[in-house]
């Protein structure tokens, strides 16, 4: 009798041992299996309407927690579109409008204590990371600088890694970009909205200066860059949904001073001239 009790006792132990492998091996495969929704970008433009991004972390994940986190922060919210180009892109997201700026820290994280602005690297073939997206029509991607690969090879890499918080939105199938700017996500709703954007009027573009003309000033003096909007078009708010999930700070690196570089250079010219 005490035989068959324990031989029930280790048929029922191993039952559980067995089923409690098998079903911590469903939750491994189930969380392995499970469908995680890309974010979704809301953008609220002023008169336009509302145009609605998935974002592909699995392409540049730094860049997309970069957006997110200046996005859910309020940052983009009362910018502009300050540059568009029928059949090419629109662009925004510059805080003075001009598209000289960077964002600082404090506009990604709290309690910055030596607060500065920053740059991320970007993610792309031709800076050595393997983002395949495709600029096709709707995509949107980092802007960021170029200095010119026919000047120095090193300067060229300087402004692969000069992204902030400035993006555009291609309005054709742009494939010379391809490998060499961050494309990050796709327009899934209001596609028809930044089709009408990228036709507004602007105060000039730069091909249509005469030799010798100026380009246009503001009421400060100041030259109004080519491809601006002569009415603004305004980003009311930006917020992206994460369906839960922490995309965390993103990493940065201290932007790359391209006057102080061409200074530099000149100063050096000038003393192997003379």
């Amino acid at each position: 009798m005490k035989k068959k009790i324990i031989t029930v006792i280790l048929v029922i132990a191993i039952i559980l041992v067995l089923g409690g492998i098998g079903f911590v091996t469903y939750g491994i495969v189930q969380k392995a299996t499970l469908n995680v929704p890309h974010p979704i970008a809301t953008m609220e433009i002023k008169d336009y309407g509302t145009v609605k991004i998935e974002l592909y972390p699995e392409m540049a994940p730094n860049t997309v927690a970069n957006f997110i986190r200046l996005a859910n922060r309020g940052y983009y919210d009362g910018l502009t579109f300050h540059r568009t180009i029928p059949d090419f892109m629109i662009q925004g997201g510059s805080k003075n409008g001009n598209g000289d700026d960077s964002p600082k820290l404090s506009d990604i994280m709290d309690n910055v204590a030596d607060d500065r602005e920053y740059n991320i690297k970007g993610e792309f073939i031709a800076n050595d990371f393997q983002n395949t997206l495709r600029h096709e029509k709707g995509v949107i991607s980092m802007a960021r600088g170029d200095y010119g690969n026919t000047i120095s090879t090193s300067l060229a890499e300087e402004g692969y890694n000069s992204a902030g918080s400035q993006f555009f939105i291609t309005t054709a199938d742009d494939d010379f970009l391809n490998g060499n700017y961050a494309g990050f996500g796709k327009v899934i709703e209001g596609y028809d909205i930044i089709e009408k954007i990228q036709n507004v009027e602007v105060y000039y573009r730069s091909e249509d200066l005469k030799e010798g003309e100026e380009a246009p000033k503001d009421d400060d003096g100041n030259e109004i860059p080519s491809d601006k909007p002569k009415k603004d078009v305004v980003i009311e708010s930006i917020s992206v949904e994460t369906y839960g999930i922490d995309y965390g700070v993103p990493e940065t690196i201290e932007p790359f001073d391209v006057n102080a570089w061409y200074q530099q250079m000149m100063q050096q010219y000038m003393t192997v001239s003379y």
